[in-house]
């Protein structure tokens, strides 16, 4: 009897690691696509004004890259971020940049503070894209 159950528990613990392994093949290769679709937009927001600053790869269960732009906040008035978001139409990942720094400046004008040289967007690229828009430089990451 105890060595049905030991053999059941050992049958359970193959069946769940060759499942964890399938779901790591999977979450890589989406992993790999999705870095190869958002490194095509690379050289066209430099193009509208963001350079590249920083470049990461991480390798872990789900890789990852990162990359840091900067920009002038001159370049990026709100009439500027809407011409740019209508030159993008149908690029996801282009609509999404524009339209989180659009959103950050609208959110700091109602601050009324002026805005700290530089403008900074760092993309985390993963099953969920991150995209975040700075301000200024930040102190703490």
């Amino acid at each position: 009897m105890l060595d049905k159950i030991m053999r059941a528990l050992q049958d359970a613990t193959d069946a769940f690691k060759a499942q964890a392994a399938n779901l790591g093949e999977g979450a890589k290769e989406k992993s790999e696509q999705l870095i190869d679709d958002w490194l095509q937009i690379f050289p066209k927001l430099q193009k509208y004004g963001l350079q590249i600053n920083s470049f990461a790869l991480q390798i872990a269960f789900s890789p990852s890259l990162e990359a840091e732009f900067l920009g002038h906040h001159h370049q990026f008035t709100l009439e500027r971020l809407d011409e740019i978001l209508n030159d993008c139409k149908g690029n996801t990942a282009l609509v999404s940049v524009f339209t989180t720094i659009k959103t950050t400046y609208v959110l700091h004008q109602k601050t009324r503070l002026s805005p700290i040289e530089p403008l900074i967007v760092r993309l985390r690229i993963k099953i969920a894209p991150e995209i975040k828009v700075y301000i200024g430089k930040p102190l703490l990451d």
